[in-house]
């Protein structure tokens, strides 16, 4: 396996209107408002930031405790023509969301063990737990109440990353 570390400063080829580029927003698709607040909010402990009602539709965005500048926001597909789309496409949307395929979330944390003890605690779907990884990081992860994948990783001191599988293909 090859692994290349992200340069933590800008280029210098990049262009100076470029280099205050930071992500202020990732979504998460959701056809349970409430459920998906009370996951992100109670479980998580994010904090809601704004939270818009217009007719049918609706969106909350949140803010992890340690990245108040970074919205997750939690958008309800299935709200009054939020997104044209049609009913097949809906269906799709449906049925990627159950399965956990849309987006994934991975949130870095200091004590992956600990975390896992709370959200498995909130009855959250367990997909993986806990893990030490050959690239790095232990993790593991869960189900919100929707489907989407919700990941949690630490990195891992370099002498306890073990050795990459011998049936991983570079």
């Amino acid at each position: 396996m090859t692994t290349t570390q992200a340069n933590q400063t800008p280029s210098t080829t990049t262009p100076a209107a470029m280099k205050s580029l930071a992500v202020a927003n990732v979504f998460v698709f959701t056809n349970d408002t409430e459920a998906s607040l009370s996951f992100y909010r109670d479980t998580l402990g994010c904090a809601v930031h704004t939270d818009v009602t217009n007719g049918n539709f609706r969106w909350v965005t949140l803010t992890p405790p340690t990245q108040p500048e970074l919205e997750i926001t939690v958008h309800n597909y299935t709200g009054g023509g939020s997104i044209p789309m049609s009913d097949s496409d809906a269906e799709a949307l449906h049925d990627l969301l159950a399965k956990g395929l849309l987006a994934a979330l991975i949130f870095n944390v200091d004590d992956v063990d600990a975390v896992f003890e709370h959200v498995q605690a909130s009855g959250a779907e367990v997909l993986q737990e806990p893990a030490d990884q050959f690239y790095g990081v232990r993790d593991c992860a869960f189900r919100d109440p929707v489907g989407n994948m919700v990941r949690f990783k630490q990195d891992l001191p370099a002498d306890r990353v073990p050795a990459q599988p011998s049936d991983w293909q570079e």
